[in-house]
């Protein structure tokens, strides 16, 4: 008898769990399909691959073409990288990714992007086979009006506010979020600060995923080393693709770090 997402090991919320329990750090890399031009994915794929990245998140703030079933399918039919929709809204939805990061901005009071658009998505999630994988989102500030605050319509947190993140990531575990995801969005002008970054992975028993501003190796490993369980980078990638294999390095240190103190 197969096992359902719920109850089977193999399943990607259960490895990124089992990875946090064995302080292992997973290196993420975001694919938005409207900045990707197809011409390049195979050579983002390739690095990737040879990298060892562990998942893809796929989606963005504002996905203005159809591109994202496309992309999803190319990237599959080329290499076994689990997929990870980080929609944007309740339209970037798709059978072909593997699991979904059912985002709730819990840092904001849009009620809308609380429960709303959920409500919306439900339906088409219950019948799909997507590994649904519920995610509190806390939108931090990154130095700059991001298309994520625009779009959302939220205040983000000050970046020195670290007990005000670090009280809305607690909430969310309590309300039952299977992981907590602060980012400072795309192309913030300074990422989030590896202190906000310990205090939040100390109260939390769930992963932490940390993105938003990352553009060089080392951000990648001190993030690791204040308690990040997940890295995620998108827009330095898409400026420098190579950065790939560099970050891939960093993760790897860490690793080795945590594992031999």
């Amino acid at each position: 008898m197969g096992c359902t997402i719920y109850k089977c090991v193999e399943n990607i919320y259960g490895k990124i769990l089992e990875a946090k329990q064995k302080r292992q750090k997973k290196f993420v890399v975001l694919i938005d399909p409207d900045k990707l031009k197809l011409g390049h994915i195979d050579q983002l794929l390739q690095l990737a691959i040879d990298a060892k990245v562990d998942y893809f998140f796929v989606g963005g703030s504002l996905i203005i073409n159809n591109m994202l079933d496309e992309v999803l399918s190319k990237i599959r039919k080329n290499c076994d990288i689990p997929l990870i929709l980080f929609p944007g809204n309740s339209f970037q939805l798709s059978y072909r990714a593997d699991a979904i990061l059912f985002l709730s901005l819990i840092s904001g009071r849009n009620a809308e992007l609380l429960i709303g658009k959920h409500v919306v998505a439900a339906p088409f999630l219950k019948v799909s086979p997507l590994e649904i994988i519920s995610t509190g989102y806390l939108l931090i500030d990154g130095g700059k009006t991001t298309t994520v605050q625009y779009m959302s319509n939220t205040v983000p947190i000050p970046a020195d506010k670290t007990d005000i993140a670090m009280t809305t990531a607690l909430a969310g575990e309590m309300l039952g979020m299977k992981m907590i995801y602060m980012d400072a969005g795309s192309g913030a002008l300074h990422p989030i600060s590896t202190e906000m970054i310990e205090h939040v992975s100390e109260v939390l028993t769930v992963p932490l995923i940390i993105g938003g501003g990352i553009s060089d190796p080392r951000k990648v490993y001190d993030n690791m080393m204040a308690g990040a369980d997940l890295v995620v980078v998108g827009n330095a990638i898409e400026k420098d693709i190579h950065l790939i294999t560099d970050m891939s390095i960093a993760v790897y240190e860490a690793n080795k770090a945590l594992v031999n103190p």
